[in-house]
């Protein structure tokens, strides 16, 4: 599969999640995907520095890429909250 095949289903299963965030008037976007299958995301708007960030990616925005897109190995926020 090529990148830009990969970025194009990593962003269909983030659409999954994207109704939710944007309630509270946020969003994510895909950064970069690494070659050791890390898919790096910045949030937008509220989610940014929403102290509920570090739950929703792993309740929500990871679980719904790697189950759409196994092959994914972990998801990490570049900005805001930190999710470590």
């Amino acid at each position: 599969m090529s990148k830009e095949e990969l970025i194009q289903k990593v962003d269909s299963a983030l659409n999954s999640v994207r109704p939710h965030l944007a309630v509270d008037g946020g969003d994510v976007e895909i950064v970069e995907i690494s070659d050791d299958m890390k898919v790096y995301v910045k949030w937008l708007g509220n989610c940014e520095l929403c102290s509920m960030s570090a739950m929703t990616m792993k309740a929500g925005i990871e679980r719904a890429i790697i189950s759409k897109v196994p092959t994914i190995t972990e998801v990490v926020a570049v900005n805001g909250v930190d999710v470590a």
